[in-house]
């Protein structure tokens, strides 16, 4: 044993020794070492892409969104009490509860703050992985959504909540379909992809998919730009005063984040929709172009900030709901994410990766662990519902539960009593941005800092120049 170990060894050493000694001499334009500097250039991830663009001459479907964290959340942490205001006894509960479009005739009743997003049948989840999220979302008392998609009865079956989207594909258009939802969310476009069209090819397309699409054989489903017969802001209005009027449930908005949030909203409010759902720049999709997931759309972090602030101004805070996703993948983001204004949460690749975290061995090495949960995934019969039901739902209490946690540290008996004020920021453009005291000038010294309002005119090295003065 010792001899092979030996020889192994001494192949070893001599296959290294070559590969070095030849690295030394080749010149750089003919050294295998090349790739490192270069890939470090472009990052691996553009270099594999640049690759599949030349091979492919086609824009790359990239699943589950962009890779670039544009919102900086590890820049804001909470701001624990002890004495100054006391935390939260032992013996209280933290109300994890919230309404969605209270002012609806029927409005939506969510037991915890986080849904799961939409994400359509067909179009980019398998039959199961629908139901899976279905029951986990019914388990734990909070809604699920069907993403841009037709109506399947499986997921209505197995959602205590449904919320749907009235598509600019016109698959859950009809009243025979909207009458069965618990809310409707018009959807004119997302984190992703903004209102970019995107089409199925009909060789993609199953018979059960085809059915709940009902498409005729043949042919591919097409999602549109615009939502048909919405041309203008009166027919947008009209829309939605339709649906309020049709079923009584919360009608809302889901729009991308833009930098036109202020405006895009206002047209919500004006039209009396009771939510609308904001999709930051990092939201997730089942394939999209890496330059609309990459260069387009607004980041989160400033979206929510931005939506929560216009909604206030417009005295809509308490009636209309506000829905953010987009990106949030951690208890501390989301609940971040609700300090600054959110009333409730979209979970999308953090829930797909919940529910297969320890299935992944199944599809390793050889495909990605998503091929057992989109729709044209070769391993979708691999994936164990009951698992993912068991996992989904663990996981959304474990969030829950460290949410609550922060708000005995500040306090809170209620997680939407969470706020700016229990936030501190790191970055002074940060302060800036969304109204957060800055964490290394104490609170009474704010103003000192800052003025009542004129430092926000400053410019970044001024800012510094202020506080390195102090």
């Amino acid at each position: 044993m010792s001899f092979l170990a030996n020889l192994f060894r001494k192949a070893g050493s001599e296959v290294a020794g070559d590969a070095v000694r030849t690295m030394s001499r080749d010149q750089y334009t003919e050294n295998l070492f090349e790739m490192v500097p270069a890939a470090k250039k472009v990052n691996p991830i553009n270099l594999a892409e640049i690759s599949m663009r030349a091979a492919q001459g086609t824009p790359l479907p990239r699943p589950l969104g962009s890779h670039i964290h544009f919102s900086p959340w590890e820049k804001l942490l909470f701001n624990p009490v002890h004495l100054y205001r006391f935390p939260t006894p032992d013996d209280v509960g933290i109300n994890t509860s919230v309404v969605i479009g209270p002012r609806a005739r029927v409005p939506l009743h969510i037991s915890i703050p986080l849904m799961i997003a939409g994400m359509s049948f067909g179009g980019a989840l398998s039959k199961n992985t629908k139901i899976a999220l279905a029951r986990a979302a019914s388990l734990a008392g909070t809604a699920t959504n069907t993403g841009e998609a037709g109506l399947m009865e499986e997921e209505r079956e197995a959602a205590s909540l449904l919320i749907g989207q009235y598509n600019r594909g016109g698959w859950l258009n009809t009243p025979d379909k909207y009458k069965k939802l618990d809310a409707i969310e018009i959807q004119l476009g997302q984190g992703a992809q903004g209102p970019t069209p995107q089409r199925t090819a009909a060789k993609n397309i199953g018979e059960e998919y085809r059915e709940v699409f009902e498409l005729e054989p043949g042919q591919d489903a097409q999602i549109h730009s615009r939502l048909e017969g919405v041309n203008t802001r009166e027919d947008f209005t009209s829309l939605v005063n339709k649906l309020r009027e049709e079923t009584g449930v919360p009608v809302g908005l889901k729009i991308a984040a833009t930098h036109y949030l202020e405006h895009e909203l206002q047209v919500a409010l004006d039209a009396g929709c009771d939510f609308v759902a904001v999709d930051g720049a990092e939201g997730g999709t089942h394939g999209g172009a890496p330059i609309l997931e990459d260069d387009v759309g607004l980041p989160t972090m400033f979206a929510v900030r931005r939506a929560a602030k216009f909604l206030t101004r417009q005295g809509a805070a308490g009636e209309v709901s506000l829905i953010v996703t987009g990106g949030l993948v951690t208890p501390g983001q989301m609940l971040k994410a609700l300090a600054l204004g959110a009333n409730a949460i979209y979970l999308g690749t953090a829930a797909i990766m919940a529910m297969i975290g320890d299935q992944m061995a199944k599809t390793m090495p050889f495909e990605p662990p998503t091929d057992m949960v989109v729709y044209t995934g070769k391993m979708t019969d691999h994936l164990d519902v009951e698992q993912s039901v068991h996992n989904l739902f663990n996981f959304l209490n474990s969030c829950v539960m460290e949410m609550e946690m922060v708000a005995v540290s500040t306090g809170k008996v209620a997680l939407g009593d969470i706020n700016r004020d229990d936030l501190v920021c790191l970055d002074p453009f940060l302060v800036r941005a969304l109204d957060i005291q800055l964490g290394f000038v104490a609170p009474e010294d704010q103003a000192a800092y800052f003025g009542t309002g004129e430092w926000m005119h400053r410019t970044a090295p001024e800012i510094r120049e202020q506080i390195h003065t102090h």
